[in-house]
């Protein structure tokens, strides 16, 4: 057996693995082979607030592994994020033990990579009743139209009549241009399909954005405190809530906080407001909302799309709006929303966000902020500044897109370590409370359809006109289904709650924006595999190691990856073959006595998976 100095993923080292709770001790242990012939060793901790430098004395420890010496401290720390390694004198010279391409310590002659340890409050928590459930993710526009009667909706919207119609994707086509054709899907739509949605065993409904909009993706929000007319209304909402929560589903909403619409009673370029507006009143109400530069028509813009102005949520007036008693925020929770899914979290200032949790906490302590992070939420660096999104002030968790964007580059072109040393990474730097909380998506309206992303083989080359012409062929079709099921069996069974965005489950296809954004195609569902999900939903209902348990991975290579998941009552087996080639996997002996088994079965205490076969076992 190999010994190595340091494995930041073993309690061999480590007393605590991953993230740590602020102020409670923390042992750590070197190991060195008496060749080494060790005088002294140092753990060195570089905070990352200000690259100060700590090296701490280590004791030799009495316990040996063969002819390996522990060397032991501990350490206690507060609230931050931590870089750290080893450095040890000896007889043959000074050395350090760096970090290796995973959690391995190497024995270097010169410093290197170090480990990182995330130290969060110690009594931040995320709310419960969201681990082990299930996200169903919803462009209001194309999920269902219930037909009621639309008012108030604005005459320069184009409104489709079929609802099987490909999205718009051309910019300039008079009234049926791209973001301004609507289906006509709204909220009482949702709520006569709440059904189907209990089916899929759907714990929490988030919503894109249902506030007053005039495009229809809504992120260009025209006025917050109104739900958009095609929608319906506050009512409508209030009622889906109440009617959602019979069904055991909970709703959240998509908060667009750096930014609102150009045609806005906020800002009001194009006059839909009268002539008020930050654009058209420069001592307006709102014009401390927004960055002006050269008034009126310089000002600073979401990604320097004009139609989106940014707003200064560094500004108090901007702030209590949003935050304040009696601000947006608490308004919607007030009215039974569960919680927010923050658009561009980080680009939301710290102050802003520190705000937003204590304005939402304090109205619900039970509610869920999701933030769009697309790395590791842990170290990102926005605008020049580490950010603290998960270290107890800011969000409860984020999305997903490390995971999966490792599931899917599995799937597609294998890597069964890549993936794997992807979910430990997440594991290793987030707090476990926030783990058990990420929205672990395969696809959202940001990306193209899953099911063609696993179907086309090629890059996606093309405008968006080339885009509107593809269609998967039978055989792309058949193998992306295959390959789908395969993806989200892995989705399902990782840390963290998985999130379907409507239709996936159904067969959708489309490239990116708008194409992403189809109708769901009632009438026309690949019915067998709506029938996989509904029976994937149950597994994850039926075993609670789901919520909460414990990631080991057992065995993965080029085309395999097998991994457990345990809780203190629950424990599951999940195998996934992506190869061509047939794989073997032998159980482990704890699992060679089940009670349920999901996908192919076992013969003789191991699993042969054909291309694109999986099982789950559980107990």
């Amino acid at each position: 057996m190999n010994y190595y100095p340091f494995d930041s993923r073993n309690n061999l080292y480590r007393s605590k693995l991953g993230a740590v709770p602020a102020n409670e001790n923390l042992r750590l242990r070197l190991l060195l082979h008496k060749d080494a012939q060790v005088y002294e060793a140092f753990l060195r901790v570089v905070n990352d607030n200000d690259n100060s430098l700590c090296e701490i004395k280590m004791t030799p420890s009495n316990e040996w592994i063969y002819d390996y010496q522990f060397f032991d401290c501990n350490i206690t720390t507060a609230e931050g994020l931590y870089w750290y390694d080893f450095r040890y004198t000896s007889a043959h010279g000074e050395f350090f033990v760096v970090k290796s391409e995973n959690s391995l310590g190497i024995v270097s002659q010169t410093q290197g990579e170090r480990f990182q340890l995330t130290v969060y409050d110690k009594d931040f928590t995320t709310p419960d009743w969201l681990k082990g459930g299930l996200i169903y993710q919803i462009f209001p526009d194309r999920f269902y139209n219930s037909g009621a009667l639309k008012e108030n909706v604005p005459d320069d919207r184009f409104v489709c009549e079929d609802w099987s119609k490909i999205p718009e994707h051309c910019q300039n086509n008079g009234m049926c241009s791209l973001g301004n054709d609507y289906y006509g899907g709204d909220l009482k739509g949702v709520m006569e399909k709440l059904p189907y949605l209990k089916e899929l065993g759907v714990s929490c409904i988030y919503f894109n954005p249902i506030f007053e909009a005039h495009s229809n993706h809504r992120y260009n929000t025209a006025n917050y405190e109104k739900i958009d007319p095609l929608l319906g209304c506050k009512d409508d909402l209030v009622n889906l809530c109440k009617e959602a929560s019979k069904q055991g589903i909970k709703i959240i909403l998509d908060g667009v906080f750096s930014h609102t619409g150009d045609d806005s009673i906020y800002f009001n370029r194009t006059g839909r407001y009268g002539n008020g507006g930050a654009y058209r009143d420069y001592n307006s109400i709102y014009h401390e909302w927004f960055k002006f530069y050269d008034f009126p028509n310089g000002y600073d813009a979401w990604w320097g799309v004009k139609t989106l102005p940014e707003t200064n949520e560094d500004n108090d007036n901007f702030t209590e709006y949003i935050t304040g008693e009696n601000g947006i925020l608490r308004k919607y929770l007030k009215l039974g929303v569960a919680g927010w899914r923050l658009d561009v979290a980080d680009e939301l200032p710290d102050k802003f966000l520190d705000k937003l949790r204590a304005a939402v906490k304090s109205e619900n302590p039970n509610a869920y902020i999701l933030g769009e992070v697309w790395e590791d939420a842990s170290n990102k660096i926005s605008y020049g500044a580490r950010r603290k999104f998960l270290r107890g002030s800011q969000l409860d968790s984020v999305m997903n897109y490390p995971f999966a964007n490792a599931i899917l580059s599995f799937i597609k072109n294998g890597g069964g370590n890549a993936l794997s040393e992807t979910v430990h990474t997440v594991l290793e730097n987030y707090p476990k409370c926030s783990v058990d909380t990420l929205m672990n998506h395969l696809g959202t309206h940001d990306t193209a359809r899953v099911l063609t992303v696993l179907s086309k083989n090629d890059s996606f080359i093309g405008d968006r006109t080339w885009q509107s012409q593809q269609k998967l062929s039978e055989h792309e079709y058949i193998n992306g289904v295959k390959r789908l099921k395969a993806a989200a069996v892995i989705q399902y069974t990782l840390p963290g709650v998985p999130s379907l965005f409507y239709g996936d489950e159904a067969g959708v296809q489309g490239f990116g924006d708008p194409f992403c954004r189809a109708t769901y195609p009632w009438g026309h569902e690949n019915q067998e595999l709506i029938s996989f999900y509904k029976d994937l939903g149950k597994v994850r209902k039926e075993c609670k190691a789901f919520v909460d348990g414990d990631f080991y991975t057992v065995f993965a290579d080029e085309n395999s990856i097998a991994f457990t998941r345990n809780s203190k009552n629950s424990t599951a087996f999940i195998a996934v073959n992506r190869g061509n080639n047939a794989a073997c996997i032998a159980l482990p002996d704890e699992f060679k006595v089940y009670k349920k088994i999901f996908g192919k079965q076992v013969n003789n205490g191991e699993i042969v998976l054909n291309e694109c076969e999986y099982c789950i076992i559980y107990k």
